[in-house]
């Protein structure tokens, strides 16, 4: 009899969204698999009818974090030397140097990468990272988990974490099958694979012909192309509220047609908070010439900052929160982790506002699968927040050069742009309509509503080989 058990590894809540509130779980068990999830995060999935293990003590070794900082900045040379382009600059973190430890680790991350950018110093690298994992207690107890549970597969939920790194090695020790899932559209440019498995699960045909670029020890037969469950949401129309309960609920004046202005972290986006002003500004001067319009304010996620507190105040009369429904459980952006109801949140969200305006976030992605619009920030504020940083910086990175045409969305240039491009897009232009589909369709498989199946598709054909 088959071994049908597939211990789904969430090494962190990243992959929460993805995995654990979607339908992926369900056709898992249509499927008649036995889907267990060794879980990682704080939440108890026991609570969502999901089988899971506890990992309980998930300690890397005290060098696993220089030496995965020394890959990413080999890993990112060795990109510049082969396509001669300097933006894989720009996906680099500074060295931090305000205490001793902290420069210690700055100094030989630097050092190491100096003397080790090479493909065989990468090498070296990789494997002194799982060198140093086989010696802690986490991968022991890994074995003994593996070794009671004997699943068929593991698939992890996600490339960057280090906690996953112990897990899989375990796995692949005892001759299990093991995959990871490629979490973001612009994850694999930035260097942030961690783990190495024997199956790699990717959004499309661009993801798979860019990790065979910037990972060629992977092997095009290792790779599944399924798309990602993270749209899967928008086709489900069982969960969407009609218009006057999901306006009761959030305060909006059913008189009104609403815009979301999703805010990005500051990082990303450290003049947020002025550009939300902007649009502010413009959403008043429409009403005064005879519209009825508001911002729905969607915070990103992970920003609990007060920097947006004085525009929310100064712009009450045009602009409503809806507030994210993430739990934070840690000081540190990856303690803050998404919940199944702020998933029907997003997707009531977008159903019920005209178009998105943001600075190149994936949204645009969310409001096409409801054949919505969405508008991108694209220029600079007269008095910045950090002088180094530009849209410029941010439309450069490689995984906007996706976009078929510069029509996919509507582009807004200046502030005096913005009233404009409000009104065309909330009378949505077909050609953006369709030039914002065909990217879709470039980043991720279509039907994007089948992503689920297709990966489990995907782990059918692994453990039928075994």
């Amino acid at each position: 009899m088959q071994n049908n058990k597939i211990l789904i590894l969430l090494p962190d809540g990243i992959g929460l969204r993805n995995f654990a509130y979607s339908d992926f779980q369900a056709i898992g068990a249509q499927e008649n698999f036995d889907v267990v999830f060794w879980n990682n995060t704080p939440f108890d999935l026991t609570e969502l009818g999901f089988k899971e293990i506890k990992i309980q003590n998930s300690k890397s070794h005290p060098l696993t974090e220089t030496y995965k900082n020394v890959r990413k900045q080999i890993e990112l040379n060795l990109f510049i030397r082969r396509t001669k382009d300097r933006v894989y600059d720009t996906y680099r973190f500074p060295f931090l140097y305000a205490t001793t430890p902290r420069a210690i680790k700055s100094f030989v991350t630097q050092l190491l990468s100096f003397t080790h950018s090479s493909k065989y110093g990468l090498k070296r690298i990789r494997e002194k990272i799982k060198q140093e994992e086989r010696k802690t207690l986490y991968y022991h107890q890994c074995l003994e988990t593996l070794q009671k549970e004997n699943p068929a597969m593991v698939f992890c939920t996600n490339q960057r974490p280090m906690t996953a790194i112990a897990p899989l090695l375990a796995a692949q020790e005892l001759g299990i099958p093991t995959a990871t899932f490629i979490f973001s559209w612009d994850n694999l440019a930035k260097a942030t694979m961690v783990i190495e498995t024997d199956h790699y699960f990717v959004w499309s045909d661009l993801m798979k012909k860019e990790l065979l670029f910037y990972y060629p020890y992977i092997k095009e037969s290792q790779v599944f192309v399924t798309g990602t469950p993270q749209f899967e949401s928008h086709f489900d129309k069982n969960k969407l509220l009609s218009r006057a309960d999901f306006f009761e609920q959030n305060a909006l004046d059913v008189n009104k047609k609403y815009i979301c202005y999703s805010g990005d972290d500051v990082t990303t986006c450290p003049d947020d908070p002025k550009y939300l002003e902007d649009v502010a500004i413009a959403i008043r001067e429409l009403n005064k010439n005879g519209h009825s319009l508001g911002i729905v304010f969607r915070r990103c996620p992970v920003d609990f900052s007060n920097r947006y507190d004085k525009v929310l105040n100064d712009y009450q009369d045009v602009i409503t929160p809806i507030a994210p429904l993430w739990k934070k459980i840690g000081e540190g952006w990856n303690t803050v982790l998404p919940t199944q109801a702020d998933v029907d949140l997003q997707m009531n969200t977008i159903a019920h506002t005209e178009l998105v305006v943001n600075l190149g976030s994936s949204m645009v992605f969310d409001y096409v699968a409801h054949h919505k619009a969405c508008a991108f920030i694209n220029y600079d504020v007269v008095h910045k927040k950090n002088t180094d940083w530009s849209v410029k910086k941010i439309y450069n990175y490689v995984h906007f050069r996706s976009m078929p045409n510069t029509e996919t969305v509507f582009w807004i240039n200046s502030p005096d742009a913005i009233a404009t491009m409000i009104k065309e897009g909330i009378a949505t232009k077909p050609s953006v309509i369709k030039a914002a589909q065909q990217w879709f369709e470039i980043i991720n498989q279509h039907p994007a509503q089948e992503a689920s199946r297709r990966i489990w598709e995907g782990i059918k054909i692994i453990i039928s080989k075994e």
